[in-house]
């Protein structure tokens, strides 16, 4: 039986001073005997964690004491074996690169569509208007080789700084669709999609990304496993490691 809960979140909240909380955490982190990664900017944060289900819920318990952490959503899977190797608390310019400071998720979401509102989109061939529905992947090409929804736009990008020039590129062709982004967590579809807005195109991010959508939904109109950064390297939808 696994035993090893692992567990993903971000928020986009103000953090005045991340300098002044990587410390704070690293030391609780450390203290929970808890390894991962947490990145931290004065966007928000963003964490892959790995420890005792006891210990890591009772790290994110802490984290939601403190009010600019309320509202983290985690998403859980497990695994037999401890997949980080070390703790580490990095403190960055964003918590997910993109270069384009005017996104900011914290100032006001983009339009989410819930997994299971998503999936009667794709059962039925269209939105609740009756629009084509594409679907984005926003993830680097590594990562949409190892699994993807089924019939996805993949431009190939090599990191999420060129999303913006390739959305830029394709507005023409996505305007008048109803596009739902995507990524792993969430993260980089939230951002994509407030960038995909300023264009004029009407995206949505899919809520909880690729492993919410595992959790709510299974499987259905996806191919392939969802690529993860840590030991386990990828996940099926039944959120098990990636079978060889």
């Amino acid at each position: 039986m696994s035993s090893v809960l692992n567990i993903s979140a971000y928020l986009f909240t103000g953090i005045a001073d991340p300098r002044g909380l990587q410390p704070v955490l690293r030391e609780r982190a450390s203290a929970a005997a808890l390894k991962g990664t947490i990145i931290l900017a004065e966007e928000g944060i963003n964490l892959f964690l790995a420890g005792s289900p006891a210990d890591v819920r009772g790290f994110v318990a802490l984290l939601r004491a403190d009010a600019r952490f309320a509202d983290l959503a985690v998403k859980e899977s497990w695994s037999e074996e401890q997949p980080f190797g070390r703790m580490l608390v990095k403190v960055k310019g964003e918590i997910i690169r993109m270069d384009h400071p005017m996104i900011r998720p914290s100032a006001g979401r983009a339009p989410a569509v819930a997994p299971r509102t998503l999936r009667r989109w794709l059962d039925q061939g269209h939105d609740d208007e009756g629009r084509e529905v594409v679907l984005l992947d926003t993830r680097n090409a590594f990562e949409v080789d190892y699994g993807t929804f089924d019939g996805a736009l993949d431009w190939r990008i090599e990191r999420f700084t060129q999303f913006p020039d390739a959305a830029a590129a394709a507005r023409e062709d996505l305007t008048g669709r109803t596009v739902v982004s995507f990524c792993t967590g969430g993260i980089r579809c939230e951002k994509a999609a407030l960038y995909l807005g300023d264009l004029g195109v009407e995206a949505y991010q899919l809520d909880g990304g690729i492993l919410g959508y595992f959790e709510q939904v299974g499987g259905a109109h996806w191919t392939g496993d969802c690529f993860v950064f840590d030991g386990r390297e990828a996940l099926a939808p039944d959120l098990t490691p990636m079978r060889s």
